[in-house]
């Protein structure tokens, strides 16, 4: 199967591009570096060092015998997305090359709009390129969960059932999304349900849980195939920043009371649920929409379960809670389905305390990066529109250790 991969650069593009070469398929990539410079806009940076494409490339190329071939450019220019599709010719296309970032989508009016744009309009490139070019092209999208909200209801994947005044139809279950990026993802899916109902086209929304990790077996001891390794408040996931903190004595930060439940997945189950996805494409004019998560945590026991493993690489890990910079339900209902990938074969690792170790291990080797970034790990981007940095919400000591952190600023 040949996979061009927008986004690939990034932190799930960059992984999926070797587990795919693994496995016998001939992989693409593009990318407009956008993910590189909204992370240096916020004063951050990979904990693991990202070295340019070229050296990337080199280092693809050395460790599986053949290029990546790839596209340097702006996917909402929809030449440029044409060209790509036109002569690569792929068989599918996995979209990474959106903005992820809720909280960046917060900043200001200026933010916004540019993560609705860039989102809305990479998305309806790709629709029109396939439409133009191959209509038989397996379109992955890849959405979020957070499009669904907290609903007290069971969660479906994508449709439900509904009677209504002695009439029942099957709908698309509502949407709730609470962020401008979450809104510009749900926009993203009803573009897509459209180009399949008028043009029969075939595509896979993935409604994605927070994905989590850093290895997958393909990176192997080689640092030039590591992918990146966010841990700000903007784009480093929640695991993910909880390791980070742990590693160089931070306070470990859940936000409000910790008690949001959500889907967590590790990166390498992600591979395998979306090469489960490309490899049972669905048919001309169907628009399938699965969730994809391993198992649901609440976001405190997470932070606990981080503490109580770096404790046994001695790692001294204290949590403590900040005030949530969302508006959202910190104690709500929470149970979405996830049967589709299991139909298709997808067999969870279900071993997260070891995902845990592992990346702790790692990330000790570059605690000095992420200790060069310890100002940015308290969130200053409130969904309020307010920009300042939270507090921690335990009493008068924490106060001190949060002023000492604003020095840091300065």
């Amino acid at each position: 199967m040949r996979v061009l991969i927008t986004g690939v650069d990034g932190y799930l593009g960059w992984s999926l591009a070797q587990y795919l070469t693994v496995q016998g398929h001939d992989v693409a990539g593009a990318d407009g570096f956008l993910r590189r410079r909204w992370v240096e806009e916020i004063g951050s940076w990979s904990a693991t060092p990202i070295p340019p494409m070229e050296a990337r490339l080199h280092a693809f190329a050395r460790r599986y015998g053949k290029p990546l071939p790839f596209w340097d450019g702006n996917l909402r220019d929809y030449a440029h997305v044409e060209q790509m599709v036109q002569m690569f010719e792929p068989d599918a296309i996995v979209h990474f090359g959106e903005c992820p970032s809720a909280p960046y989508s917060m900043i200001d009016v200026h933010h916004a709009t540019f993560v609705q744009v860039n989102n809305v309009t990479t998305t309806l490139n790709l629709i029109f390129a396939i439409q133009a070019i191959n209509p038989s092209i397996h379109l992955v999208k890849l959405g979020t969960m957070g499009e669904y909200g907290t609903p007290n209801l069971d969660i479906p994947e994508g449709f439900f059932d509904v009677e209504y005044r002695g009439r029942r139809d099957r709908l698309p279950f509502p949407r709730q999304a609470g962020s401008w990026y979450h809104w510009s993802k749900v926009h993203g899916s009803n573009n897509l349900m459209l180009a399949c109902k008028i043009w029969g086209m075939r595509v896979t929304d993935i409604m994605q849980g927070v994905v989590f990790g850093l290895h997958t077996p393909e990176t192997g001891g080689d640092d030039g195939l590591l992918s990146r390794f966010d841990f700000d408040p903007y784009f480093g996931t929640v695991i993910n920043r909880y390791c980070a903190q742990a590693v160089i004595g931070h306070p470990l930060t859940p936000y409000g009371t910790g008690r949001q439940r959500r889907g967590f997945l590790p990166l390498r189950d992600s591979m395998q649920c979306l090469l489960l996805t490309l490899e049972h494409p669905p048919q001309a004019g169907e628009y399938r929409v699965l969730n994809q998560f391993e198992n649901i945590y609440e976001i405190q026991d997470l932070a606990s379960k981080v503490q109580e493993l770096a404790s046994t690489l001695g790692l001294s890990a204290e949590i403590r809670n900040v005030e949530n910079p969302r508006l959202e339900s910190e104690n709500h209902y929470y149970n979405p389905d996830h049967q589709v990938l299991f139909d298709l074969g997808y067999r969870p690792s279900e071993d997260i305390d070891g995902d845990i170790c592992s990346m702790l291990e790692t990330l000790a080797t570059y605690r000095e990066r992420i200790e060069a970034r310890r100002h940015i790990l308290i969130p200053d981007q409130r969904w309020d529109g307010q920009r300042r940095r939270a507090n921690f919400l335990s009493g008068d000591n924490d106060r001190v250790e949060h002023d000492r952190t604003e020095d840091m600023l300065q």
